[in-house]
Parts: C-alpha cells; structure tokens; sequence
C-alpha cells in the first residue's frame, strides 16, 4: 500500500497588517471565536491553500492529504490578532521568515472568512433576501478589502481555464503584456493558467513603464480556493462567500472583460455576464467584452459561439467580439472600451470603482446548490427568454464545476454519481458536444484522467 510523503513543515507565529492591526478589542474576540467555531475547518482549508501558492494541483484534497497535521489558529492581542501556524508547509518560508506575499494572502484569508462569518451572520439573513441587499453586501465585502480604488477606470478582468495548453498560456501573458502597456490592471480567479498569464505580462509591461501602484487583484471563494490556490503573482486576494457573490464582483468592479479559451467555469462566467447584459434594464450600458485566443484556439471560440447563438439567440452577439491572434489588437480594443465606460459613468454620475448602474436580478444572486435534485429540475428548453435560459445554463455549468473541482460537489458524486442534466434535444445535443470538446482538449483537469461528473440526457 503506498504511502503519502512526509513533506517538510514549520510551526510560525504570524502578525497580520492590512487592516487585521487596527481592531477593537470587540472585533478580535468575536474574530477569535469565529475562528475556533464552525468554522475553523473552513479557515484551515483556505490557509492551506494560500501556503501552497503556485500548486499546480487541482485536486481540493491534495494539499489536505500532503499536509495532514497543518492547523491555525487566530489569538487576542491587544494590538490586533496573530496567527499561530501548526507544522504549515515549509515551501512557504525563506531561513525560517514566511514570504511576504504569502503573508499578506494568509491575513486575506482570515480577514475576509472573519468578516463575513460576522457581517452576513444569520441575524442579517433579511437583507440577502433583496437584489439590493445581495449588492450592498458585494459592495461592503469588496471595500473591507481595500479594493475599491476612486480612480480612473483602468480594471480588466481576465476569465479563463486553469487548465490550458502552452500556447494559450503564452497568449494570455502576451495580452497581459500588452494592457499592461496602456496602465491597465488585471482581475482574475487568482490560480494557474489563463488566471496567471495576464498577471505575468502585465508586471513586465508595468516595470517598463514604470507603474509602481499595481493591482493584481484575485477574486475566489471558498470553494475554488481549494483547487485553485493563487498564483504568486496576486497582491489583493478577495475571497467571497460563494461563488455568486463572486460574478458579481467581477462585473461589478471590473471595467471590461477579456475570456480566454477555459474549461465548464469559464464557459459558466460567459453565460453569467450575457445574461445580465442581454437584460433590457442593461442595454445601453458600455461593458467591453472580449473572447480571445491564439489562432489555434479559432475552433473552440467558433463552437462557443454556435451554442450562444442556439440557445440565447443571435441578439447575444452583439454584446461581445471576437479576436483571434492579436494580442495588440485585443489591448487597443479593451482601452478603448474603457474609455467609453469612463463618459458612460461620468454621464450617469456613477463611480469609476463599483458599476452601480449595472442591473443584476436575483435569479443570478441567490447562491445555487448543485444537488442531484437540483440539477436534474434546471429548465433548459427553448422559448424562455433569453437572460432567463443564460441564469438556468449558468446554473447548469456552476454544478459541472462542482462536480469537479469542490469538495462538496466531488463528495456527491462520488455517494450519488453523475448528475443528470436534461432538456430539449438540440440544445442537450449541443452541450454535450461542447463538454465532450472540454474533455478532449484536456479543459476538465490539469492532470490524470478525467472522469465526467455529469450525464446529458438527450
């Protein structure tokens, strides 16, 4: 029976800045008490996985099974907080002193799972029962983590998979290098591949121009963070409580959009954000978004396009371009998209940092559950409208990716087995053949073989 390697560990003590230094006496015994309560095993995953930063596992239980006896723990002082670590990766320390970076991802980690333990407490559930309520909350979560910067719109976000062949990474890094030129900034899902590409252009573009206040901004949740640990290249990393409350993040404070070639999340981000923008409410509003790649990527764009135009219809088109080849073209497009969003907002008295004006309905705000039950009830037919059908075919592939990737998800399918996704035939036909298309281009997972956590019943 083989054995799992004893990886090197260290014991640390850790003091946290950014925020966690300045609390009332109150605010740390009520953080130290969420910390040791329900969840403490939700902390310790996280931290785990920001000590393993740079891991090109995408399995949530790898780190958990190479570093058995990690815990944490937040203690009083009167200060602030600290943080004792217990037998945590060794590869997160240099002559015994724990990288900054990693440091820095550690306080975001408790910062952000402490605040919302108290903020969205069940005592304040009334307030996630509103659209209005759900943004508020996005808006408080994102400001209590220094992200909302009163500047010139310059923030794109950058979707794409974790899992990518060489040449798409290169391409991602060779966009990246290219906005990095204009003054732009990245966002992304904080991991590997189309995550991490745009991130390592754009620092090289940003030290030949001298941009020293840059923002390599990652935005995860809880469940994400597990499988996809953040790439060192990630400055502000913001963990959300679920993964609706992160989309809406993105579209929130992002100022444009560029989606390179991915896997079932990347394709569940596209459906999110045409969705909301096919919506009447939204359709003047500018939101530059792009779908790009080298040209060897031209056929996975084409056949993400033909199952847009099948089941939202050809008025979907509109709202997004595709480049392929041209990273130069791709930056000069997306800057002058910004530009547009800048007199848009200037004209609407909005602000450059959170996109109050866009209109985002509670069907893509309240948390979605993939159970088995749920998942088979998705009404995936024709004839609905079209921002309707995008909310259940989001649904759709956020309960692919937790069948993949999360913890939770993985646990059921491995009780329940796959689930079963239905709904009209043409509709079932073109999925499946672009889930199958995700399988062969390796989109599903980074490595070993991919056994599907779904069935399309056709």
């Amino acid at each position: 029976m083989a054995t799992t390697p004893t990886l090197p560990t260290v014991n640390a003590r850790i003091y946290p800045r950014g925020g966690l230094d300045i609390l009332s006496r109150d605010e740390v015994a009520r953080l130290r008490d969420a910390s040791r309560g329900g969840m403490h095993d939700l902390l310790r995953r996280c931290a785990l996985a920001v000590l393993t930063t740079g891991s090109t596992s995408d399995d949530p239980r790898a780190a958990q099974e190479l570093y058995p006896d990690f815990d944490i723990e937040v203690r009083q002082q009167d200060r602030g907080v600290r943080i004792d670590l217990k037998n945590a990766p060794a590869i997160a320390f240099v002559d015994g002193e724990i990288i900054r970076g990693v440091a820095e991802l550690l306080a975001a980690v408790v910062r952000d799972l402490v605040y919302t333990s108290i903020e969205l407490a069940p005592e304040y559930a009334d307030e996630l029962d509103t659209s209005g309520g759900i943004t508020d909350a996005v808006f408080r979560l994102l400001r209590n983590a220094s992200v909302l910067q009163p500047a010139d719109p310059n923030l794109v976000v950058c979707w794409g998979g974790h899992s990518i062949n060489r040449d798409e990474y290169q391409y991602t890094k060779d966009v990246g290098y290219e906005l990095g030129l204009r003054g732009l900034d990245i966002c992304t899902g904080c991991g590997p591949g189309a995550m991490k590409g745009p991130m390592k252009g754009a620092t090289i573009a940003h030290a030949k121009q001298r941009k020293r206040h840059t923002r390599y901004i990652g935005i995860t949740e809880p469940g994400i963070i597990a499988a996809e640990s953040p790439n060192p290249i990630v400055n502000h990393l913001v963990i959300m409580p679920d993964i609706e409350k992160r989309l809406e993040s993105f579209v929130r404070i992002g100022h444009g959009i560029i989606v390179f070639p991915g896997g079932v999340g990347t394709a569940e981000e596209i459906l999110y954000l045409l969705g909301i923008l096919l919506r009447e409410e939204n359709a003047k509003l500018p939101f530059p978004l792009i779908l790009t790649g080298p040209v060897a990527s031209a056929p996975y764009f084409e056949q993400i396009d033909r199952f847009i135009r099948l089941t939202l219809g050809e008025g979907a088109t509109g709202r997004y371009e595709i480049i392929v080849g041209d990273p130069e073209k791709v930056a000069k497009r997306m800057a002058a998209g910004i530009r547009a969003v800048r007199e848009y907002r200037l004209d609407q008295k909005d602000s450059f940092y959170f996109n109050w004006s866009l209109d985002v309905p509670l069907e893509f705000q309240q948390p979605f559950q993939p159970t088995h039950e749920a998942m088979a009830a998705l009404d995936l037919h024709h004839g609905r409208k079209p921002h309707d059908l995008a909310a259940d075919l989001r649904r759709a592939f956020s309960g692919i990716v937790a069948g993949n990737v999360k913890e939770d998800g993985m646990r059921r399918i491995e009780e329940f087995g796959p689930f079963q996704i239905h709904g009209d035939k043409d509709m079932m036909e073109s999925l499946d053949a672009l889930l199958r298309a995700f399988v062969v281009q390796r989109r599903m997972k980074i490595s070993g073989e991919y056994r599907p956590c779904y069935e399309v019943v056709t």
